[in-house]
């Protein structure tokens, strides 16, 4: 049996209600996270924690508790859903009030939900690699705010989707910012290139490791924006994500990412991943 968390309470999913009235529901009006859980042990949650106070602050929205209560909640979600290799989902909407677009009253208290899931790592596409499709990304202007409003990033994985691949590669006319629910890095000359941190990407907590994996590794970096026609010469490319850690992609809109199979400095990057996370080397 599940155990839920809802408005400061525990319980299983028979005494989950969402309210009709909810923001959530009816304007995407909230932010979320999603943290991973190495044997049985929280990976990155501080980071994650903190991004999901960013997001609130940044559309006006007050969160009820504080970052180590909710630290806390994410604990007892692992320990009460006997959770060893999985991950935590956390959401928080503006609440319960009629709907009308303006925000409610300030007595109307933010909804915090979360859960906690078992989930299996990719192991086999981490090591050989996947197929993404490019996708115009019509999406807001605000993609720094891990918000509820997903339509766009759906949307474009389900194109990928039906397209026999795994993720989307998003690009505004031409321009590659990022993945539907990833970042994406490509290899060129020895130089490895990433959009920066603007309003156009999430800045992804995988992502800042990988480029402090970088950064120790005295691998090149530079963020800058290149176009999916020089995604296509990379030498080599991936993605990274909390579910997805560092994935190398093999081909784009079916054409061959160097040989097809994961670069050389992908896997370094992989092996470095591994290593700065103790629970991963533990179950080696």
């Amino acid at each position: 049996m599940t155990v839920y968390f809802m408005d400061g309470q525990f319980m299983d999913q028979s005494g989950v209600a969402v309210s009709v009235d909810d923001r959530g529901y009816y304007f995407g009006d909230g932010v979320y996270e999603v943290i991973k859980v190495y044997g049985g042990e929280l990976y990155t949650a501080e980071e994650h924690i903190s991004r999901l106070f960013q997001s609130a602050t940044k559309i006006k929205m007050t969160i009820p508790y504080t970052e180590a209560q909710l630290l806390e909640v994410s604990r007892q979600l692992i320990e009460k859903n006997a959770i060893g290799e999985g991950h935590i989902y956390m959401q928080v909407t503006r609440g319960v009030a009629p709907r009308v677009h303006h925000f409610p009253e300030p007595t109307v208290s933010s909804v915090v939900t979360a859960y906690a899931v078992n989930s299996p790592r990719p192991v086999a596409k981490i090591e050989n690699g996947v197929p993404v499709k490019s996708v115009e990304d019509v999406r807001w202007l605000r993609c720094d705010i891990k918000s509820l409003n997903l339509l766009g990033n759906v949307l474009a994985k389900q194109e990928a989707h039906e397209a026999g691949c795994v993720e989307a590669l998003l690009h505004r006319s031409g321009v590659v910012t990022e993945g539907s629910s990833s970042n994406m890095f490509g290899v060129k000359d020895g130089m490895l290139y990433t959009h920066p941190a603007t309003n156009l990407i999430l800045n992804g907590i995988t992502r800042q490791v990988l480029l402090g994996l970088c950064k120790e590794l005295g691998i090149p970096v530079e963020e800058k924006a290149f176009t999916l026609d020089e995604a296509f010469e990379m030498d080599e490319f991936f993605l990274t994500s909390t579910t997805s850690e560092v994935m190398p992609v093999t081909s784009i809109d079916g054409r061959l990412i160097g040989d097809g199979q994961p670069g050389e400095w992908t896997v370094k990057l992989q092996q470095a991943f591994t290593l700065q996370t103790p629970s991963l080397v533990k179950g080696q």
